[in-house]
């Protein structure tokens, strides 16, 4: 039987509901009841931020790893995932992922056996719930705003492997904090030239072409084959140590290119 998260209830069989918190939340209103009801959700917003800054204030230095869901234990990704999980620790550095299964469980896999700490930041769906077991602190989360915040509070840098949708929407939101410089010297490291190659291709010469974007905003990142060499980067940064370009692993990405 499976077991539905709802922040820290857990839930089977008939309890498990059919919409997410969020989906709630941001779903079409048939009644003005939510002119009586959304303030009330305020307090469970603000809990799930209390909460978050209390189990995490005191973690020290830290990295986040993203990637997909649905890589397969002996996929190339997995294993990438997994050495870039053990090398983080072995730099001192804690691991922070969303706390599922495939990309994010190899990265808490590989901090957990390497004898680190492995944040898990779980959310409530409907097809994917609660943390995986190389998980030794975790939190379960209601809102995908407040996870969110805390992966980038919490974190000096980012390692971002082969993902879909929800990896994208991490990235492309920590590329806006930094392009808005809301937060400064956090590092971004894209794993896998024949996976972000063609992304990057099409932010060069469509939208900095375009004019939608400075091609200054093209080095926000590096991409890398290298997991060594992105945990390095990410690393270095975050002791406020220089990474010059000594080689192309190392350059921003219009110079990889």
């Amino acid at each position: 039987m499976t077991d539905y998260h709802k922040g820290p209830v857990i839930l089977r069989g008939p309890n498990v509901p059919q919409l997410s918190t969020s989906g709630r939340l941001l779903g079409e209103q048939d009644s003005p009841d939510w002119l009586h009801e959304d303030p009330w959700r305020v307090l469970r917003i603000q809990s799930e931020f209390v909460e978050g800054f209390g189990a995490l204030a005191e973690l020290g230095p830290a990295i986040s790893v993203f990637g997909s869901a649905r890589s397969k234990a002996d996929a190339p990704d997995y294993a990438q995932g997994e050495e870039a999980g053990r090398r983080l620790v072995e730099e001192g550095f804690a691991v922070i992922t969303g706390g599922g299964p495939g990309v994010m469980e190899a990265a808490n896999k590989g901090a957990h056996e390497a004898g680190g700490v492995s944040v898990g930041l779980g959310i409530e769906l409907p097809f994917e719930q609660g943390v995986n077991k190389y998980v030794n602190l975790g939190i379960n989360f209601r809102y995908f705003f407040a996870r969110k915040t805390m992966f980038v509070k919490y974190a000096q840098g980012f390692i971002v492997l082969p993902g879909g949708f929800g990896t994208m929407d991490e990235l492309f939101e920590s590329l806006t904090l930094v392009q808005t410089r809301t937060v400064t010297r956090f590092p971004i490291v894209l794993v896998g030239h024949a996976y972000w190659d063609g992304l990057v291709t099409w932010l060069r010469d469509s939208v900095v072409a375009d004019g939608k974007a400075a091609a200054t905003d093209l080095e926000l990142f590096h991409v890398t084959d290298s997991v060594e060499e992105a945990v390095h980067i990410v690393t270095a940064h975050a002791r406020g140590e220089e990474t010059g370009p000594e080689d192309d692993e190392n350059r921003p990405a219009t110079e990889a290119m």
